[in-house]
């Protein structure tokens, strides 16, 4: 009888801890934003090949329309995070596209590399692919029937700081000319209808301006810095604390899908994802072609294939570790360009928005090498030498 007892409790027990398992809430999903553009690519292929499934975590990818829309949504939880702009973090903090304070959290870097300035048919003929010596010249010419207007997709942004750099380069003053702010999406059709005669974009609508013979593009982002740090997994300051663990396999998903995609043996395969109208929603040749590093430029410049700066997502682990030093340098554009008055705390802001702790974390529980530049001395193309640890130095030699 005993016995009998001890068995009936046994399972009474295990039936009961059955129910109490089956009642409790399973996690929200987590949700991410992305804006179509290429480099969506690793939340779409960690989608597609299952590898958030495979790390334990349920995401849902949301298509937004502009990066306006990403930013207030992760401030407000809505989207738990997203690929973002790398620099938008800073640009919310320090006040120039957003509330000044506002925290959103890098976790990790999505690619290096693949976006562009498109010139307008306009200046056909008047300067070609990397003629920075004829770009100002060009302007000038333009300007004597018209006036000459620049877009790029987020005050502060990365697309916003190479149109800068290029124009500071080339030798134009940014006050003579207009500067506008279009959603990614939006930039072909604006172009189309002459609302701008140049912008700094992703791919694939540079590409795309060139094959509906709209523009050329006169220069890539890689041109200007050669694996320069470009979108980023941005995440809601609360989420990165709260949930924490789930955070760390997001990670561990996207940087799985960031080495699938570096093998350019899949990359076919992910162009044809992207096409797809639930994410890019563009061409398939023009998605494909530059993120297998062939640039067709347009107005009749040829091809330009780039070899290993095209669009990269892991390359060795160089990709995706956020570098407080970059955070640093974005930043002193904003006080290189006027966009903020006063010098912000940039050591003290990128240790506050940057998660280098768990991104650490997380690649060495997949064995992936950790960088070593961190906080070192790095140059652009054409500009001077950058110093993390003298900011003032560098502001006082780079041109305006």
């Amino acid at each position: 009888m005993k016995k009998t007892y001890i068995l009936l409790f046994a399972l009474i027990s295990t039936a009961v801890v059955a129910t109490m398992m089956a009642l409790k809430p399973a996690p929200e999903p987590i949700r991410l934003g992305f804006i179509p553009l290429t480099d969506c690519a690793p939340l779409v292929v960690a989608k597609e090949m299952g590898f958030f499934a495979k790390h334990g975590v349920d995401v849902v990818l949301t298509k937004e329309s502009s990066w306006a829309n990403i930013r207030d949504k992760v401030l407000n939880g809505e989207l738990d995070g997203a690929h973002c702009l790398f620099s938008m973090p800073f640009s919310v903090y320090t006040g120039i596209g957003g509330k000044a304070g506002s925290e959103m959290k890098i976790a990790m870097v999505l690619n290096n590399n693949g976006q562009a300035i498109t010139l307008s048919k306009d200046f056909c003929g008047l300067v070609g692919f990397k003629e920075m010596g004829k770009v100002a010249g060009a302007v000038k010419a333009v300007q004597g029937r018209k006036e000459v207007t620049f877009a790029m997709t987020f005050p502060g942004g990365t697309h916003d700081m190479w149109l800068r750099n290029w124009m500071a380069a080339a030798g134009i003053n940014q006050k003579s000319v207009g500067i506008i702010t279009i959603p990614p999406p939006q930039m072909v059709a604006n172009m189309r209808v002459d609302n701008m005669e140049g912008f700094s974009v992703g791919e694939p609508w540079n590409s795309v301006a060139a094959a509906q013979n709209i523009g050329f593009t006169q220069i890539a982002s890689q041109d200007i810095w050669k694996h320069h740090p470009e979108k980023a997994l941005v995440v809601n300051s609360q989420f990165s604390t709260a949930r924490r663990e789930d955070l760390k396999k997001v990670m561990a998903a996207v940087l799985e899908a960031c080495q699938w995609l570096d093998n350019m043996g899949n990359r076919k395969k992910a162009a044809a994802w992207l096409t797809k109208p639930y994410y890019v929603n563009a061409p398939l040749a023009a998605i494909e072609s530059r993120l297998m590093g062939s640039n067709d430029l347009g107005c009749e410049l040829g091809v330009q294939k780039y070899k290993d700066d095209y669009m990269t997502f892991y390359n060795k682990g160089f990709v995706n570790m956020p570098r407080k030093s970059h955070a640093m340098w974005f930043m002193a554009q904003y006080m290189r360009f006027g966009l903020i008055k006063n010098a912000p705390d940039y050591k003290g802001i990128a240790e506050k928005l940057v998660l280098d702790d768990l991104y650490a974390e997380v690649a060495k529980s997949m064995n992936i090498p950790l960088p070593t530049d961190e906080m070192k001395s790095f140059k652009t193309t054409y500009d001077v030498a950058f110093d993390p640890n003298n900011v003032g130095a560098y502001l006082a030699s780079a041109k305006k």
